[in-house]
């Protein structure tokens, strides 16, 4: 744990839920509504250096989370992202992993998905 980390210092929040090696809080900025961060309780950056127990641990929080936006928000559809890196986008050097519900129409052309971080490469398909 390191006092400078904005996710180390948990008590700010209002967690949604927890287990032993993460916590999750709805995004401060969202890219749509019900947007929820899983946070790891350890400080660690990235995805390649949590032990396997963290990586189970994060993947049930992410299947039970996903149960209470289905129940509150009613999604047509997720996005789970990590931004691993500096040059992948990470802002906030501790590892988090985005669980975005997704709506019919929440934009024009859904095609390619996260594809769209390089709009020169989104349109893939015929």
């Amino acid at each position: 744990m390191t006092t400078k980390c904005l996710f180390c210092n948990r008590a700010q929040f209002k967690e949604l839920s927890s287990n032993k090696s993460a916590y999750a809080i709805y995004d401060k900025y969202p890219v749509f509504p019900g947007h929820i961060l899983i946070i790891t309780k350890r400080h660690i950056s990235s995805w390649f250096d949590i032990s396997s127990e963290e990586k189970l641990d994060i993947l049930a929080m992410i299947d039970s989370l996903k149960k209470i936006l289905d129940s509150n928000f009613k999604p047509d559809g997720f996005n789970i992202a990590i931004n691993d890196g500096i040059e992948a986008g990470q802002t906030i050097l501790h590892l988090h992993i985005h669980l975005i519900p997704r709506y019919k129409n929440d934009v024009q052309n859904k095609k390619g998905g996260i594809r769209w971080i390089n709009p020169a490469k989104a349109e893939y398909w015929d």
